[in-house]
């Protein structure tokens, strides 16, 4: 239980903070799970640049990891390039 009125303060702004990544966070996971569900190859050619934006913004105020990015944009475009 925080004693001070900064302390009551950061943990108001750690609580929105955590909202607000939380929501952005399933955002793209329920984009990226759109993507690779798809079956029509210029769908998923058309999302892909907006999806990768999404993991990009993520990964840029620290939700997830760099490299956990480029590993998701790396599987997706692989996704998409093998699509028949």
């Amino acid at each position: 239980m925080a004693n001070h009125a900064s302390a009551e303060k950061r943990d108001r702004q750690n609580e929105k903070r955590r909202l607000h990544n939380r929501y952005y966070a399933r955002s793209t996971r329920n984009a990226i799970k759109t993507l690779r569900n798809t079956t029509d190859k210029a769908a998923a050619i058309e999302m892909l640049p907006k999806v990768s934006s999404m993991v990009d913004k993520l990964a840029k105020i620290n939700v997830i990891h760099a490299k956990k990015a480029a590993n998701l944009k790396s599987g997706m475009a692989h996704f998409v390039s093998k699509m028949a």
